[in-house]
């Protein structure tokens, strides 16, 4: 790979932040997401919560390639690796019986540089957040909490409350990312459509006298039950649906009533119960994801089913959009209207999303002719022979991990050159000194070209100061979709703005203008 990168443009005077320009309420994986986001960039905030510190228990548990490589942007995904657990396999039960072992190891081998699906307990990720956070000497204020907040002019203003002090701030933008109970997102008046499954879930962290190395998926008659390894040898995630009888006997549920039904009909023999809840899914989205300066994201814009374990990594791609976008607009690097595409990227995403899982989630717990089929045959016996085949995983790992969005209808996205389009991910593409993926760590907008650049673009990127990368053309380019000796204009997130199949500088220099964007 020849790197080219030509050095920045000092920020002129006027465009340094010194005070405090966003407020992040909420510090749960959206909001610490959003925080490193700004973090990198430079931009002075506040990210606050009413809690007394991070969450305790594990309730979202994988983490997906593209989540991981965000973090790569932000050097610290191999930490977050060495945390979790690749799962390499899922094994279905049908009675106790075992029926299936599905194949997942290295899924999207030649896709991403992580293709695989982590196993990683949401208060083990947030932990980790938080120490990165902190490295960054940033530190969350928890025990404060959102009061109220308004907006005036090109300022919002806010009322926090910690130790029973009331205080006022001012800020550029406010980013609500609290949660499904949003007081952000309610005080902007904005519906949160969708409906709520009619079944009683359970989750539990339990340590177990039978062993688990990888997953299991149990169906038996009235139900179903995942058990997932999580931390340390022993310990499991335990998910599945509380028995109506046990509903119409008990106002409230306790572990040890679920526990003879685990062990029934799982097969798991539980030793001790570290943390356990019960609880309704809800699919619900916003009806918007931004009024004038103020943001939601994560689970405040939208809540999923658990199909596909899509939620927290959703809401962690909310943020690092929505990150970069802000961060430009205080830096002066572009203009305030690139802020109206955050809703169309992640707004848009996010009602395709909970309406896909919906589908797929109503399946797999409903009741029926469709849904016996799915569960006592599909899953079986079905799915492990597609699953076999290179095209089906190949399909599974792009859905499943996120790396298949696209803004191709986005108004920061033109242009297509190979089959990559604007709005598309930058393919990841393995070289022999290392990756095409290595420059995104910047963080920040970047020109690459696959095979030879022409001189005038050469000149432009010097002129311009955009860092200019140059890759030598290898018939693996051509596989992930290029185009030989074509110009892509990436974004900070890893996406492509403009793809470009002949270097026409005239062409850039007016996407760019349009978009006003400045270095």
């Amino acid at each position: 790979m020849l790197n080219e990168g030509y050095s920045h443009r000092p920020l002129k005077e006027e465009t340094m932040m010194k005070a405090v320009q966003v407020l992040i309420v909420g510090a749960g994986p959206s909001g610490l997401a959003l925080a490193l986001g700004l973090a990198k960039q430079g931009i002075p905030f506040r990210i606050i919560d009413k809690l007394s510190g991070p969450g305790e228990q594990s309730r979202a548990m994988a983490v997906h390639a593209r989540t991981l490589e965000f973090y790569r942007q932000f050097s610290f995904a191999d930490k977050v690796i060495e945390m979790g657990i690749p799962l390499n396999r899922v094994q279905v039960y049908k009675d106790q019986k075992l029926k299936a072992n599905l194949q997942f190891e290295d899924i999207g081998k030649g896709l991403s540089p992580y293709p695989f699906v982590l196993s990683l307990g949401q208060d083990d990720h947030e932990q980790i957040l938080v120490k990165q956070l902190e490295e960054k000497g940033v530190s969350v204020e928890w025990d404060t909490e959102l009061i109220s907040f308004y907006q005036e002019r090109d300022r919002v203003y806010s009322v926090t409350i910690k130790d029973g002090v009331e205080k006022t701030n001012e800020y550029a933008y406010l980013c609500g990312c609290d949660g499904s109970h949003s007081p952000v997102r309610k005080g902007l008046g904005f519906e949160f459509p969708g409906g709520t499954y009619k079944q009683v879930f359970y989750v539990a962290d339990v340590l177990s006298e039978t062993p688990i190395d990888n997953p299991q998926m149990s169906f038996f008659e009235g139900g179903f039950g995942i058990a997932i390894p999580i931390r340390t040898t022993g310990s499991l995630r335990l998910v599945g649906i509380v028995p109506e009888t046990l509903l119409e006997q008990n106002e409230e549920i306790e572990f040890s009533q679920i526990t003879p039904y685990v062990e029934e009909n799982i097969g798991l023999r539980v030793s001790k119960s570290n943390w356990f809840s019960t609880y309704k899914i809800h699919h619900r989205v916003s009806e918007h994801f931004r009024k004038e300066r103020v943001f939601i994201a994560g689970d405040a814009g939208h809540v999923h089913s658990p199909a596909g374990a899509q939620g927290m990594n959703t809401g962690i791609g909310d943020a690092i959009n929505l990150s970069w976008k802000i961060a430009s607009v205080l830096q002066g690097k572009a203009d305030a209207s690139i802020l109206d595409s955050y809703e169309i990227e992640r707004g848009d995403f996010a009602k395709k999303l909970v309406t896909t899982t919906d589908k797929v989630f109503s399946r797999i717990v409903g009741e029926g002719f469709a849904s016996n089929v799915i569960r006592d045959l599909m899953i079986p016996y079905i799915a492990p022979v597609i699953t076999g085949f290179s095209l089906v995983r190949k399909r599974m790992f792009k859905a499943a991990s996120q790396i298949q969005i696209n803004y191709r209808d986005s108004m920061l996205s033109a242009g297509v050159a190979g089959s990559i389009h604007g709005g598309d991910r930058l393919p990841w593409v393995p070289l022999e000194d290392g990756d095409n993926f290595k420059p995104l760590e910047s963080f920040d907008w970047q020109i690459h070209v696959y095979g030879k650049a022409k001189p005038a673009l050469r000149e432009f990127a010097k002129a311009s100061a955009y860092p200019f990368y140059e890759f030598p053309w290898k018939e693996k380019m051509k596989v992930a979709g290029m185009g030989r000796d074509s110009m892509y204009l990436i974004r900070p997130d890893g996406y492509v703005a403009l793809a470009n199949a002949g270097q026409e500088v005239e062409k850039i220099k007016s996407f760019i203008d349009q978009l006003k964007i400045n270095w």
